[in-house]
């Protein structure tokens, strides 16, 4: 059996009619950049977030850049965040003219660990990024503490995090700002590039608003050195029509995810993963753990079954960031994970016997493997 690792075509078929009116309203009323659409979508993201502000950009990397400026992060300074992440965590600090200063990532959850943080904090220290990674929050009041102590705003990377929960609240509301990215493989996806920045702070959401909109307070006058990163009104439009489903898309990958478990489960040389017990996982990868990953990897694809690797190369030793200093095994578990995440196929759509599929391909590749020992979960 094919199983593709991502079908947006199956994401889209049912709710095509709804996407064509929505983008064919855009051209009538020839609202393309900003405007009532990407304002109808904010009020609405804002209220399933539960939060007061959402302001739409064009991505999930201006998010992150803009969030940083409004909150006066500039050269010389330091960020805290993990280096299992996306490129763009790091990059938007960079923009600013910071530094980005890494601690690991916890073993199960793959999200920054708390108790590394207060060493990592210096006076230089501006903000901390958590990294809601594959869909699942960091374990936020841990880290609240320690930056509330230290006076250091927390700034949410919710990128691929959309809807998720930490003790019934929702990503994006934890911390001073919260970021997304609507990329068209997130579980809220764009026909194209997107993002939004999420805030309860009055002030910084007009700072962001005019961060993004190249520094204007009104037409032709410019309060401060903007950028253009506005949301365009067509992928304003497509959000509100998809942002409806968003709920039982969360609530079919996460039924997605527990079949995985069941089917993977006593299988030593995997390791699923793990979902804390004040978290809402919304499953954007579901990401397993085994060794010998790129052969496994390629084992799959020659059975027809596509999977993907987030990320093979930790931040920290990319060739872009070698000017840290940062050798390999400084953040060993980020190193460790890297070696040996697997994403397996996870999109709503997925059928029980897609899936039962994948576990049997995978459980059949690694059986004749060499057993990990001390694998743990």
């Amino acid at each position: 059996m094919h199983v593709p690792f991502l079908d947006l075509a199956a994401q889209h078929q049912p709710i095509r009619e709804q996407l064509d009116a929505a983008i064919r309203d855009v051209i009538d009323k020839n609202a393309f950049a900003g405007g009532p659409f990407v304002a109808a979508f904010e009020d609405a993201f804002a209220q399933f977030c539960g939060c007061n502000h959402a302001i739409g950009v064009s991505n999930g990397t201006d998010a992150l850049w803009l969030s940083l400026l409004a909150l006066g992060v500039g050269p010389g300074d330091e960020v805290i965040t993990v280096p299992s992440t996306f490129m763009a965590t790091a990059e938007a600090i960079s923009y600013c003219g910071a530094q980005p200063k890494f601690v690991d990532i916890e073993e199960q959850t793959y999200t920054m660990d708390p108790a590394l943080i207060e060493r990592a904090i210096t006076r230089r220290t501006k903000a901390i990024i958590p990294v809601h990674l594959f869909g699942q929050c960091a374990d936020m009041d841990p880290i609240l503490e320690v930056a509330n102590r230290h006076g250091i705003p927390v700034v949410e990377d919710a990128c691929q995090a959309h809807g998720a929960d930490y003790k019934g609240r929702k990503t994006g509301t934890l911390g001073v700002l919260g970021c997304f990215s609507f990329y068209p493989g997130k579980n809220l996806g764009a026909l194209g590039e997107a993002g939004a920045v999420t805030t309860n702070h009055k002030e910084l959401a007009s700072t962001i608003q005019v961060l993004r909109d190249h520094g204007q307070h009104k037409k032709y006058y410019h309060s401060r050195v903007g950028w253009n990163a506005r949301m365009d009104g067509i992928q304003g439009a497509v959000l509100s029509v998809k942002l409806k489903h968003l709920d039982v898309n969360n609530i079919r990958r996460h039924a997605h995810a527990l079949l995985y478990d069941h089917l993977l489960a006593g299988t030593e040389e995997i390791i699923t993963p793990f979902e804390s017990p004040h978290n809402r996982h919304v499953y954007h990868i579901y990401a397993v753990r085994v060794r010998e990953r790129n052969q496994i990897l390629q084992a799959m694809a020659d059975r027809g079954i596509s999977c993907a690797i987030h990320y093979p190369v930790p931040v920290h030793l990319q060739e872009a960031y070698r000017f840290l200093g940062c050798d390999e095994g400084s953040f060993p578990v980020a190193e460790l994970c890297a070696h040996e995440f697997l994403s397996l196929p996870m999109f709503p759509e997925l059928t029980k016997e897609q899936i039962q599929a994948v576990a049997s391909e995978l459980k059949s590749c690694v059986s004749a493997r060499k057993p990990r020992s001390g694998c743990h979960k």
